[in-house]
């Protein structure tokens, strides 16, 4: 078994913890992470419960493939309620905490009630602390880890913390681990705030069991080499998430100056080319790329700020190293909001990191604020004495900084483009799903990213489906909800093994099924692993209808529906969810109104659900 079959659950009202046997049944219903830790949500608190108060549950959650040698097997997932969209939170992150939390021997952390003061946990195997994190209290990520590391003289520790952004729920507040990887959507990280945990220290010794070592080193190899061999993996090894800005450019689908265009004309200045241009001063951005634990792709990008830019000349501090540009952070500080300044991006994404906050939101957040603004809406009077124009990248670095340490305008910014818009009287200018805020691409050219986004249980998201490959084949919504709905189960499927989803560069159901099957000594047949996401998908939409939302909230901004794309390969279309929406909810067993029928809940075992 690739399960220690133990949770830890920790009262932060009382500070006291115990460990509980994890439940078998549930174990083999939803595999870990992302499913085990919905099950258990959903067993341990009301979802009509506010985000924000001590009745939400924070749980920290590995996978049976969390700490093998499965590649990638370092992931694990934040689950709870979350702020900014009040649905279900499910944020996914890689580094090492993941792994090192099973390597303590615990496969679920459950954290109840609200303390009274700042703590931190410090867990080192079978001991569990709740320490005093007054110290800790109102200082950065990058400071919080470093400090706790120094004050336990263990520099193995594997730490997940929160900024001030978290503290003082900043609705897109994420975790932070190992400096700068992320549980960065939804939230998470001020529902974390809201409890008064400012880290959680691990350091575990135990290994990880797997039912059958020889059989399980022995696939290993051969989904090792299947990576090894694919031109996707070495394109993401070669270049990074951030190839991507080019193709998307090319195409017609990369959200400009708040989705008003769907391209932008300084992506040269900010792709994987320009990250590794070596400058006149002999600066290059890029440094090297980085993988997460027991990874064999390498996605993650290491850069560093020409020390000479107007950013970070005066502030020393920032002449490091750290977290280089991914796509959907070059797209949420440039595109979006029409700046071309590559060390400017950089700079707000170690802001980022510094103190704990989601880089989508926030870019896709200013970017409503720069259309605001630009419409006389919002002036300097609320801005600080600072002009959003599109194309500012002053007012990116400043915004994001202010937003971090909750001053100014940046406590507005910190609401999510939501509230900002609800605020200002015009919502219609938010680009988000049930309150989470779009990634880059335009739902009006990928017609089936536009249904996963309408349909997705956290809101707005890229990572919860692909319809990518449809998508760029057919820009007409006909036959997206197959395939979105296939993906989705998939998805949710692989978000609950503890890998990361990169991997689906080379696997398919097959090299998964062996994984899992090998690991866990159970019979995980194809059939039983893609029930087994589809079971997820729909327990995550009964929390979310239990906790107010609904087929109202299966939809995508006016401006997407009713504004034709400008320019592209879908020139002149909007995003046809009226065609799919029907579709995908038969698809899926679910009725008009979009809640899953009894047949549907007694075939997916979800049949004690009916009575709501």
């Amino acid at each position: 078994m690739s399960w220690h079959n133990r949770v830890l659950i920790v009262n932060l009202t009382t500070h006291e913890s115990r460990v509980e046997p994890l439940n078998q049944q549930w174990r083999d219903d939803y595999l870990g992470c992302r499913g085990l830790a919905t099950r258990y949500l959903m067993d341990r608190m009301d979802p009509a419960a506010d985000a924000m108060s001590p009745d939400n549950v924070l749980i920290f959650a590995t996978g049976p493939l969390t700490g093998t040698m499965a590649s990638t097997g370092g992931r694990y997932a934040v689950v709870t309620k979350g702020p900014l969209t009040n649905a279900i939170a499910c944020s996914n992150s890689g580094g090492k905490f993941g792994a090192e939390l099973k390597f303590a021997g615990y496969d679920l952390l459950i954290l109840e009630g609200r303390s009274e003061t700042p703590v931190y946990l410090l867990i080192q195997d079978d001991s569990v602390q709740v320490l005093p994190a007054t110290d800790y209290w109102g200082t950065t990520v990058w400071h919080t880890e470093e400090s706790i590391k120094t004050a336990h003289q263990d520099p193995q520790l594997k730490v997940a913390s929160i900024g001030v952004a978290g503290e003082v729920g900043v609705k897109y507040a994420c975790v932070v681990n190992d400096l700068h990887r992320a549980a960065g959507r939804s939230g998470v990280g001020a529902v974390m705030g809201s409890k008064h945990v400012k880290a959680i220290a691990v350091r575990g010794t135990h290994g990880v069991p797997v039912a059958d070592a020889e059989r399980f080193m022995s696939v290993v190899k051969h989904t090792h080499q299947l990576l090894e061999d694919s031109a996707g993996r070495k394109d993401l090894t070669d270049y990074g998430t951030n190839a991507m800005i080019d193709t998307m450019n090319a195409f017609g689908g990369l959200p400009t100056r708040n989705f008003q265009e769907v391209s932008f004309e300084g992506t040269d200045k900010l792709n994987p080319s320009a990250m590794m241009e070596v400058k006149e001063n002999g600066h290059q951005n890029l440094i090297t790329n980085k993988a997460c634990f027991g990874c064999t792709i390498g996605c993650g990008r290491i850069a560093h700020i020409d020390k000479s830019h107007w950013a970070i000349r005066e502030r020393p501090q920032y002449h490091h190293a750290s977290g280089g540009l991914e796509y959907e952070t070059a797209f949420a500080f440039g595109p979006v909001i029409g700046v071309d300044d590559i060390d400017a991006l950089t700079f707000a994404g170690y802001l980022m990191n510094e103190h704990g906050m989601d880089p989508i939101s926030f870019g896709v957040t200013l970017a409503a604020a720069m259309e605001l603004f630009e419409l006389g809406i919002i002036t300097t009077e609320h801005t600080d004495g600072v002009a959003l124009n599109f194309g500012n990248a002053e007012a990116l670095t400043i915004m994001a900084e202010k937003t971090g340490l909750h001053e100014g305008f940046g406590q507005l910014l910190g609401l999510g483009a939501k509230r900002l818009c609800e605020h200002f009287g015009r919502p219609e200018l938010a680009m988000v799903v049930k309150g989470q805020e779009f990634a880059g691409y335009d739902s009006r050219a990928q017609q089936g990213m536009g249904l996963g986004y309408a349909t997705s249980n956290r809101g707005a998201c890229h990572l919860k489906h692909d319809v990518f490959a449809e998508d760029m084949a057919d820009q007409s919504g006909n036959g997206k909800a197959a395939p979105c709905k296939h993906s989705q189960d998939k998805i949710a499927m692989v978000d609950s093994m503890g890998i990361c989803l990169f991997t689906l560069a080379a696997w398919d159901i097959d090299e998964l099924q062996q994984q899992v099957s090998v690991a866990c000594g159970d019979d995980w047949t194809q059939e039983r692993l893609m029930l087994t996401g589809e079971r997820i998908w729909n327990l995550e939409r009964l929390f979310n209808l239990r906790a107010g939302l609904g087929k109202a909230d299966d939809t995508l901004p006016p401006r997407l529906l009713e504004t034709p794309c400008p320019s592209g390969v879908a020139e002149g279309r909007v995003a046809e969810l009226d065609i799919m929406l029907p579709e995908y909810y038969q698809l899926r067993g679910w009725s008009e109104n979009g809640s899953p029928t009894e047949q549907t809940l007694d075939r997916l075992g979800l049949g004690d659900y009916r009575a709501h």
